[in-house]
């Protein structure tokens, strides 16, 4: 029974939680005002430098598109911790080019 366990393991691994359609985790819009918190985030990212599940470029105003986040001390769309391991999104820092494959 384990050796069956370890292919569906391998193919749940492979999945982004991340939505190319609508560009959110779990109904979390990936793009606007980001805080960043050591506790009680809505997401756990994990910054890589390749296979990201999104492409992240930080902007001073206007984080309107896939990818865009500007950071705020308050008032956020969402809050993220940076982790080192298990992360919800595994994020990469561009840029040019933010957004979801």
């Amino acid at each position: 029974m384990i050796a069956l366990a370890h292919p569906i393991l391998s193919f749940l691994a492979g999945l982004s939680a991340v939505s190319a359609a609508d560009c959110s985790f779990k109904g979390i819009e990936l793009k606007g005002k980001v805080q960043f918190v050591e506790s009680f985030p809505d997401i756990k990212i994990q910054y890589v430098d390749s296979f990201p599940d999104i492409k992240v470029k930080f902007v001073e105003s206007f984080p309107d598109d896939c990818g865009e986040w500007q950071v705020v001390e308050s008032f956020p769309d969402f809050k993220v911790q940076i982790v080192t391991s298990f992360p919800d999104v595994k994020v990469q820092v561009v840029d040019s080019f933010p957004g979801v494959k």
